[in-house]
């Protein structure tokens, strides 16, 4: 039973800068594709960033490219999305999820990916 519970999210103004953290247990994958998605209300979930937990691949969003960045600590089992230049528009819950392998990961959508955390709330005011 994979577990993933995020933590680090906040109310920021625009500008600021937060780093969500996202905690695995229960893991059996060999390799995985790891992202953080956001979905702020009324709308639907997109995906923001993700990597290959084996060869350490980033795909990115053109919402995120330049601004935010992920990482993975395996020694904690720990990914990691830096926030910075946050804008109104990224007010959204956040959430981690993984999915086995590495392949396609750059391009699957976010219904393929298994297992999920309950999210973390970002909040940007202008």
């Amino acid at each position: 039973q994979v577990e993933l519970v995020e933590s680090g999210g906040g109310s920021v103004q625009t500008g600021g800068s937060l780093r969500l953290s996202c905690v695995a247990s229960g893991y059996s994958y060999s390799t995985a594709c790891m992202g953080w998605f956001r979905q702020a209300p009324g709308k639907e979930r997109e995906g923001v960033a993700r990597l290959n937990t084996g060869r350490l691949n980033t795909f990115y969003s053109e919402n995120a490219k330049g601004r935010f960045t992920i990482s993975l600590d395996k020694t904690k089992n720990t990914l990691y999305l830096q926030l910075n230049s946050l804008k109104p528009e990224d007010t959204a819950i956040y959430l981690c999820a993984a999915r086995p392998g590495e392949y396609a990961c750059g391009a699957v959508s976010w219904t393929q990916f298994p297992d999920w955390g309950q999210g973390t709330q970002v909040t940007v005011s202008s």
